[in-house]
Order: C-alpha cells, then sequence, then structure tokens
C-alpha cells in the first residue's frame, strides 16, 4: 500500500490534512512531512513502538537515535533533567530553526528513541507546516531524514515517495526545502557545549551567543571515539555510484576530474561530476551536474543532495566531486559529502 500524498505549502496549510497526519502520529503511525533542513520521517517520540517502526522502514540500525521534534518552548523542559542557562539561549535566539540540542534525558523519553543512550537530542524546526503537524500530534514527534538509511536525505517529497513510498502512512508535500543540510547538533550534556553535528549554524555563530563552543573529537572519526550524535555513527548520504572528492587549487581540480573522467569514461564507465558554475564550462568528459556557485555557498548546500540524487536516476558508475571549503557552511558541506564519499578525497 502506498503513503497518501498530500500538498500544502506554508502560507495556505491544509489544516484538516494535517489533523489526520497527526491522528496517524497518535495512532503509531508514521508521516513524512517538511522541514526548513530536509524532510523528515515522524513518529510518536514517546511511543516506543513508533520509534522501532522508523528504524524498519529506513532500515537504520537501532543504535542511531532519533531527534525529538517540538513546537512550543514549554514541551521541552518534560523531556530532560534540566536545561543548562546557555542552552536556554540559544532556545531564545535559535529556535524555531536548524539547531537541534541534545540534554540527559528525563524518563518521559523511551530508550527506544534515544537509541540506548541517557541522552535526548531536540529541535523545533522552522517550518510551518512542521510546526502545525507537530502540534496536531500532541507536541513530541520524532523524525529522522525520510530516506532509506544511507542514501542521500530528501529535499522534496518526491525523494522520500521513492525510498519510503510503500513503507510509511503519509507524506506532507511541503514543497522543495530551504536549507538542504541538516541541523546543527550540540551536546549540552558535555562540560563544553560540544557541536556533534555542523550544520548552518556554525561554530563561530554559536560562540557569538554563548562563548565557547568546541567541536567533538567524533568528527575526525578517530578511531574508539563512539559519535553520540544522529548520524555520525554509520555512513551517510551515499550515492550508488562510487564517489571520490578532488581538492586542491581550481584549475589543478578541473584538470585532474578531467584525466580521472576520461579514463573512466574510455573504459566504458558512465562518468558523473559535479561541479559549480564557475567551473561547469571546463569540464570536458562525463555527465556534469552544477552544484550551484561559489558565490552563493547556500545554493551549494541547498543542492547538494539533489544532485547526488540526480546521478543515480542517471546510473553513474563513478563520481567525481569538487570541494566546498566556502566561508560560513563549508564545514557542513564537506562533513556530508565526506560521509557521502566514505571520506575518499584526492589532494592534488
Amino acid at each position: 500500500m502506498r503513503a497518501r500524498i498530500v500538498r500544502m505549502t506554508e502560507e495556505k496549510l491544509d489544516r484538516e490534512a494535517l489533523a489526520q497526519a497527526g491522528e496517524i502520529l497518535r495512532r503509531g503511525g508514521l508521516v513524512a512531512f517538511p522541514t526548513e533542513t530536509v524532510y523528515g520521517l515522524g513518529g510518536n517520540a514517546l511511543d516506543p513502538e513508533a520509534s522501532r517502526k522508523i528504524y524498519e522502514a529506513k532500515g537504520r540500525p537501532s543504535d542511531n537515535p532519533l531527534i525529538v521534534h517540538i513546537a512550543d518552548l514549554e514541551h521541552l523542559e518534560p523531556l530532560v533533567e534540566k536545561i543548562p542557562e546557555k542552552a536556554r539561549i540559544l532556545a531564545k535566539k535559535c529556535w524555531p530553526g536548524p539547531l537541534t540540542m541534545i540534554f540527559s534525558k528525563s524518563s518521559l523519553v523511551p530508550e527506544a528513541t534515544t537509541g540506548g543512550l541517557p541522552s535526548v537530542a531536540v529541535r523545533m524546526p522552522d517550518h510551518q507546516v512542521a510546526l502545525e503537524l507537530i502540534r496536531q500530534a500532541g507536541g513530541y514527534v520524532a523524525a529522522p531524514s525520510a530516506n532509506t538509511s544511507g542514501r542521500p536525505s530528501p529535499t522534496e517529497a518526491a525523494h522520500v515517495e521513492a525510498d519510503l513510498g510503500d513503507r510509511i502512512d503519509m507524506i506532507v508535500d511541503g514543497g522543495p526545502v530551504g536549507i538542504g543540510l541538516e541541523s546543527t547538533i550540540v551536546d549540552f550534556t558535555e562540560e563544553v557545549p560540544t557541536i556533534l553535528r555542523p550544520g548552518y549554524l556554525n561554530q563561530q555563530m554559536l560562540e557569538e551567543l554563548i562563548g565557547q563552543v568546541r567541536m567533538d573529537r567524533g568528527l575526525t572519526l578517530e578511531a574508539g571515539v563512539r559519535p553520540k550524535a544522529p548520524g555520525m555513527k554509520y555512513k551517510h548520504y551515499a550515492p550508488k555510484g562510487d564517489l571520490t572528492i578532488v581538492e586542491g587549487p581550481g584549475q589543478r581540480v578541473v584538470e585532474e576530474i578531467n584525466r580521472l573522467a576520461q579514463e573512466k569514461c574510455l573504459q566504458g564507465f558512465r562518468v558523473g561530476i559535479i561541479a559549480v558554475e564557475e567551473t561547469a564550462p571546463s569540464y570536458t568528459q562525463g555527465m556534469v551536474k552544477c552544484i550551484g556557485s561559489r558565490k552563493d555557498e547556500e545554493s551549494i548546500a541547498r543542492q547538494l543532495y539533489r544532485v547526488l540524487r540526480d546521478f543515480d536516476a542517471l546510473e553513474a558508475d563513478y563520481i567525481y566531486s569538487e570541494a566546498f571549503e566556502t566561508p560560513r557552511m563549508g564545514q557542513a558541506i564537506m562533513n556530508r559529502l565526506l560521509k557521502a564519499a566514505g571520506h575518499k578525497i584526492i589532494k592534488v
């Protein structure tokens, strides 16, 4: 049975459909919905069976924690043991928005939702469809990205339908998302607030609000370091083709990708190239996809997952991508791209 699809915009909510979606969630079903970052796969965060359904639908390891989405600040307190003052500041300044915060959990939150961890990840999305759905569902919705585990995250409803259309009850189609990368995750169970996953809100922006914020050692994937954030422990965002990143001075990167692409094309393989507006005309081999402009780093973030999925549709055997060390979102973009490539990178 295929998921029912309902369409609406932030400006024109279909409140009847959202009430029906909320009822599905209250009964333990699954509903995919848009946020400002990516589409989420929602289930009742306080129902262990609903969380198990999320893991099953995605094929996601059950020790990979889910993020609890709320729509009102007063719903945070019952979920956690305490709210540090710096977390209160970020909640006031950054919620609704692309920020997830981790706290020591209360007994209200089942371990099935937290992947067995004693902490809970919470965020308030900046999207009117999501906020109204969460309220209709009772206030607490667990929602990882609405894709098959390991695949590129969904930035439009068609991606959700392709991955999960026969495994969930409803898809709320709110159009393309705005940011295109998952939220920044900050851990407040540490003595110093710690970024576990980079995102739209970077380290400098957070430090301007609350002082010292450090990056987690798990971001470097050191041996023996257990990542605590959703999406950090397993290979994620990967296309079906073999993805490699090429990093270095611009012209050298173009020359190396052209060389690699020509080599694979001569061997009969289908080759994809991820480039920016400034360099795309310089590629002479393979299928070239423009991801945006280096002058507009948000365009690169917004289109990353779409481009990876486009190459799946084109059945690319090998994909070569430029590196994107942009000023504000570069760390988040490269975090996702490196995960998608299994950390395969060529430096020229």
